[in-house]
């Protein structure tokens, strides 16, 4: 149960290869009674399912995945940060059940070299499974690639951010990386989009996407699909206007930008004040990877809340393409349809989950179907092709304050809510100011969210 090797730390920017420095990465195995951090990997897996030992590795390239190559669920790897090109987040693989799942045993837990520790830095990223490497990113934006069965770390990627850096919105994390045509991309909070050499971890290309500055930050994983590279921008509470960005994935070239915000000229710019450039702060930040249906053309998004957050007095309208799910063409980024889940939402409902695809059954016909949870606590659920509804959604009157420039209706999915919406028992001393209902105003009177 010992370590082996000594840990490598070089403190400049790049890849590290391990093996290239004459070094063997750090591993602990099968450690027991150690709370796990954001700066750690643990593998669990049934007793003898892993190799007693492990030979120096060998990084093989990721396809330049394209077509239907990711719309099967995956059965030897995690290839993209939902799983597959749906964001189905399933596997089918059926070695763990409930029959077997209490005799799981660590095997190795590998500490990636205080990367990401401290209160600052949140551990949120979704690792990818490639051909027995791990990749995974820390709060702190830097990438390592870790060998499946040994815990070894083959390669680092340092992003060396300065950690005293405030603008950050909205706090140290990242969700994960991405993965095609031999690269590993990652998404930083400085605004830089970067693409690692999938068999060293050195730096192929490096673009300053946004700037950091302006309020701009990547959290989500970037998204590789038939050569581009898709990524989406944290910031709303920064001002900044939303957007989705491609490049292209063999040399950083930007290829399109889509405004969550639209501008004069563009569909749905009617829905922002015309005596004032508040549009241009807007929010509508994407906090989540992409998904992509192949067949159709396009990819799917959700999108943040407008900005200022709380007062809709200064942005009359509907506020779109904020609080909405959207498609768009994957290749030109061209507009296809929307849906808006809370129109001028003051309540920070902002949809913020990833979109899930999947084709259903409905009345004898097979339907191309998207999923979304917002934070209304209901499931929207769309025909994909066009964005309507397939499962029945009403337009009802809401409780009105002039003073916010309330919609007159909100969107009410037929059914249940998946989880409560409102409070309904009041902290001891206080009370239910709005009775606990969703789409409660506020202005002067305060409102329990």
């Amino acid at each position: 149960m010992g370590e082996r090797g000594a840990e490598l730390s070089t403190g400049r920017p790049g890849g590290v290869n391990a093996a290239s420095h004459g070094t063997i990465a750090r591993s602990e195995r099968a450690a027991r009674g150690c709370a796990l951090k954001p700066s750690t990997l643990l593998i669990v897996a049934p007793l003898g399912a892993l190799a007693a030992g492990a030979a120096a590795q060998t990084i093989r390239r990721a396809p330049a995945y394209s077509g239907s190559d990711l719309v099967a669920a995956p059965t030897t790897g995690w290839p993209t940060n939902g799983g597959d090109w749906y964001n189905r987040r399933y596997s089918p693989l059926t070695e763990i059940d409930r029959d077997n799942v209490a005799s799981l045993k660590g095997v190795w837990r590998t500490h990636l070299r205080g990367s990401g520790l401290g209160a600052q830095y949140s551990g949120e990223a979704q690792p990818l499974v490639h051909d027995g490497v791990i990749y995974v990113v820390t709060g702190a934006n830097d990438a390592f690639a870790v060998g499946v069965e040994s815990g070894e770390i083959l390669w680092e990627y340092r992003a060396n951010l300065d950690p005293e850096n405030n603008a950050v919105c909205c706090g140290w994390t990242s969700r994960g990386v991405g993965l095609g045509d031999g690269k590993v991309y990652v998404g930083q909070l400085d605004g830089k989009l970067v693409a690692l050499d999938q068999r060293t971890g050195r730096l192929a290309w490096s673009v300053q996407a946004e700037r950091w500055q302006e309020g701009f930050t990547i959290t989500s994983a970037p998204l590789y699909f038939d050569g581009l590279v898709y990524t989406g921008f944290a910031g709303g509470e920064r001002g900044i206007r939303g957007r989705v960005k491609a490049f292209d994935a063999r040399d950083g070239k930007l290829v399109w930008t889509f405004y969550t915000i639209p501008g004069p000229g563009e569909v749905g710019h009617d829905t922002w004040p015309q005596d004032n450039e508040i549009w241009m702060d807007g929010g509508a930040p994407v906090w989540n990877t992409p998904a992509v249906d192949p067949e159709l053309g396009l990819i799917y998004f959700a999108t943040g809340n407008p900005g200022p957050d709380y007062n809709g007095s200064i942005r009359l309208g509907d506020n779109l393409f904020s609080t909405s799910v959207v498609a768009v063409n994957a290749k030109t980024g061209e507009y296809r349809w929307h849906f808006q889940e809370v129109h001028h939402d003051i309540w920070d409902y902002d949809a913020a989950a990833p979109v899930t695809l999947f084709d259903i059954e409905l009345n004898g016909a097979t339907r191309k179907a998207l999923a979304h949870a917002g934070k209304t606590g209901w499931v929207y659920v769309l025909d994909r092709t066009d964005g309507t509804p397939l499962v029945g959604i009403d337009e009802r009157p809401v409780p009105q304050e002039p003073r916010q420039g309330t919609a007159a209706t909100q969107p009410y999915p037929l059914g249940d809510a998946f989880i409560p919406q409102q409070i309904d028992i009041a902290p001891e001393g206080t009370m239910l100011v709005n009775g606990g209902k969703i789409f409660t105003p506020f202005w002067t009177t305060p409102v329990l969210m």
